[in-house]
């Protein structure tokens, strides 16, 4: 999903007490505002400005056309004048996509030599935003709310920090998600209602035997196998074991058939499991990390919740500096005087967040019975970083969510074959980890350097789902 061809919409209310002039120049307000929000390299999505709204009729009208817009992910209320709430109550009541209210002015200063009740006619936002946010709160309509002039570059990134968490919850609601296999047996965090989860969230999670992908593997070109593996050996330095042909070419066979596999499906997303992984011959390990690098979201051991919110996260980051990864908290360093946390998994962390060029590596998996499985290795960049964690509670989903410090390693780890990140979470070791254990917080995360809690809360928040933040 290519975030720059999404819009937001600007709807800008008014009333037709004031006037055809007055109605001109807040018209032309909005485009002049809509044209410098689109071009502003902080904000990733077309912004559009709709005509300015005089009346209920035309209120629920463009929000039936935006609830039906394919390309619109959200809507941008601007009360330039004082637009009566009452006008509001239809289309609010309808409205299905995100909505941020920008309570702005289109001038920036008081003119204090000229003002006059002219100016202060058609500058009413301080008051018409009142009204608006009065309406929406009664109406309980989900919303985010920021105030600030529109030109100014912290307005403009908060603006464009809830259009890329409305790109998030877009693909959640286009999303099909492919679970290759069941779920590891006798684990209790990786599952979930997947009929609630269709209901709240938007997408849908259907289960396929790996036979069906085994199909496709095995009617993958010989030829297309040797200009993979030249890929792999161009992108990656061969480390131990990378040179064991053989399993670098079942490597590279599974990761072609899994792609035709999911294109097949139309799914962005997919779980499998070491468990059951039928006459595969090996568990997919470089597959998994460079189709996550492609933007797929992934989950092992069945995890589609965590593989979902991936793909949202892949999505929301495109264009910012730094990279995303699926993840799972592994073992704890526990020197008080510098707690750490290493995160990594048997084969399956994303390449984007490598600090160097990855090692490709084949080297025995003490689970799942099958050959020595090809991967990726390297050390994770230092930086700030979030963990997130989507989790089933019974009764409701929550997303859980904690700021991190990824540091370099103390010292090298030359007999681990695995990718690896290290990171202190914040605000301290303690309060974090034990605050994430009474959350029933997922040992599988999504782990972001681009993006921030504010990403994941405004994302929360259009999904209806509890959202819970570690400081």
């Amino acid at each position: 999903m290519d975030i720059h061809s999404l819009e937001v919409w600007l709807i800008v209310g008014s009333q037709n007490l004031y006037g055809p002039e007055v109605l001109a120049q807040v018209d032309e307000h909005a485009r002049r505002v809509a044209e410098g929000l689109h071009h502003d390299s902080s904000i990733p999505v077309r912004v559009v400005a709709k005509p300015v709204l005089q009346s209920p009729q035309e209120i629920r009208h463009v929000i039936e056309q935006a609830n039906a817009s394919p390309s619109c992910i959200g809507l941008i209320a601007w009360m330039h004048t004082f637009s009566p709430a009452k006008m509001w109550i239809s289309g609010l009541s309808i409205l299905a996509k995100p909505l941020l209210h920008l309570h702005t002015q289109y001038n920036r200063d008081i003119p204090w030599s000229t003002i006059d009740m002219d100016f202060m006619n058609l500058n009413q936002s301080a008051h018409g935003g009142r009204e608006f946010g009065h309406i929406c709160a009664r109406l309980k309509v989900k919303r985010k709310v920021i105030a600030g002039h529109w030109q100014d570059p912290r307005t403009r990134e908060r603006i464009g920090t809830w259009s890329r968490a409305a790109a998030g919850q877009h693909a959640l609601r286009h999303l099909r998600m492919a679970r290759i296999g069941d779920n590891m047996r006798q684990v209790a965090v990786t599952e979930g209602d997947k009929v609630e989860a269709e209901r709240i969230l938007g997408f849908s999670v259907n289960t396929y035997g790996v036979g069906e992908l085994v199909e496709h593997v095995n009617a993958i070109a010989d030829a297309e196998i040797d200009r993979l593996c030249e890929t792999y050996r161009q992108q990656y330095t061969v480390g131990t074991g990378g040179d064991r042909t053989s399993h670098v070419r079942d490597a590279a066979r599974i990761e072609l058939g899994l792609r035709a596999f999911l294109h097949e499906r139309h799914a962005m997303a997919y779980t499998d499991t070491f468990e059951d992984l039928g006459a595969l011959r090996q568990l997919p390990g470089i597959a998994s990390q460079r189709l996550m690098a492609d933007g797929y979201g992934f989950g092992a051991e069945g995890d589609w919740k965590t593989s979902a919110l991936l793909h949202a996260a892949k999505v929301m980051a495109q264009g910012l500096e730094g990279g995303t990864s699926f993840m799972e908290d592994y073992t704890y360093h526990l020197d008080p005087q510098n707690t750490a946390v290493l995160g990594s998994h048997m084969l399956e962390i994303c390449p984007s967040i490598a600090a160097e060029q990855p090692s490709m590596e084949c080297h025995p998996l003490g689970i799942g019975d099958r050959d020595d499985p090809v991967r990726l290795v390297f050390t994770a960049t230092p930086g700030n970083a979030v963990n997130a964690s989507l989790i089933d509670m019974g009764d409701r989903f929550r997303l859980l969510l904690n700021e991190v410090q990824a540091v370099t390693p103390d010292e090298p780890t030359p007999k681990l074959p695995v990718a690896r990140a290290l990171w202190k979470p914040l605000p301290d070791f303690e309060r974090a980890v034990e605050g994430w254990i009474y959350a029933g917080g997922a040992h599988h995360t999504v782990y972001s350097y681009p993006l921030g809690i504010e990403h994941f809360k405004d994302l929360g928040q259009m999904l209806d789902v509890e959202t819970l933040v570690i400081a």
